[in-house]
């Protein structure tokens, strides 16, 4: 008899019930934004540049980073395990809503015709997360622009006809044209995120994906150093939270926001911080499509 089963005898229903509702609430709400969660996965200081975060930290360059990413996500293709998120393998898919039903919009406003321009993409989570929802597409394709380590790996183990992988925005578009970029978890790791946001929100693209970020109520970014508990692999990075507003006014000088959306991710922080993903268009197709 397993320990559920032992449980199901001798507890009442109506305590089984309550912390049910409990559970559901801790998932929801995630661990608080200060530093109850010091030994896990949380985001610690405030550094005054990008060079003081690096000098405190192990830097994203890690080889175990890759290797263990490399790993769960061969399991994936294989069909050796279902989902992956941060190199973590889960029994089932944590689907971002939100997110798939932005890309599906896309797809829809192009006659079930999907081409994607994935930033910092890894070596395809989030193309794996989603690969059963894709194939049902009249055509799909899936471009992740990385650094050259992964752009080499994901060549090697994981480059298919719909999934490719480019060391550079140049390379990609030199040989396909994506109708949206996706940015799923990777600004607040970049050292320059607004040259690099203004560099992708200047190409050809109509839609705009964002994912997995985290946002505070503050009036300018904080920089911060994420720290990663060795269960999971011992690295550490520097990591930015970004002025929500300010985020916003970004976006709506040429972008309009179609939805916002909770992102799966909490962690703790120094400050109150808020994780959440965008939809938005250009302010011209809002007008051409209605």
């Amino acid at each position: 008899m397993t320990a559920r089963q032992v449980v199901k005898l001798f507890v009442p229903p109506v305590l089984v019930d309550c912390y049910r509702v409990l559970r559901s609430r801790i998932k929801k709400t995630g661990p608080s934004n200060n530093y109850q969660a010091k030994d896990g996965l949380h985001l610690e200081g405030d550094y005054s540049s990008w060079r003081a975060a690096m000098a405190d930290s192990t830097g994203y360059d890690a080889e175990i980073i890759l290797a263990k990413t490399t790993a769960a996500l061969l399991k994936i293709k294989n069909g050796a395990a279902v989902y992956e998120r941060d190199s973590v393998l889960f029994d089932e898919i944590q689907y971002a809503w939100p997110l798939l039903a932005g890309l599906m919009w896309v797809a829809a406003r192009s006659g079930g015709s999907l081409n994607v321009l994935d930033f910092g993409g890894s070596l395809g989570s989030t193309y794996f997360q989603n690969r059963a929802f894709l194939a049902g597409l009249r055509e799909f394709r899936w471009n992740i622009v990385e650094q050259a380590r992964q752009v080499e790996t994901g060549k090697c183990w994981f480059e298919d006809e719909h999934l490719k992988f480019y060391a550079s925005v140049e390379d990609c578009l030199a040989e396909t044209q994506p109708q949206v970029i996706l940015l799923s978890g990777v600004l607040q790791y970049l050292p320059e995120p607004h040259a690099i946001l203004d560099e992708l929100l200047g190409l050809t693209c109509d839609c705009l994906i964002i994912d997995r970020t985290p946002f505070w109520n503050g009036p300018m970014d904080r920089l911060c150093v994420q720290h990663v508990p060795a269960e999971i692999y011992s690295a550490s990075y520097p990591s930015w939270i970004f002025p929500i507003q300010r985020f916003r006014s970004v976006l709506n000088e040429n972008w309009e926001v179609v939805a916002e959306f909770d992102s799966l991710d909490k962690l703790a922080a120094p400050v109150e911080t808020i994780w959440k993903g965008m939809i938005a268009t250009r302010q011209k197709e809002i007008s051409d499509h209605g």
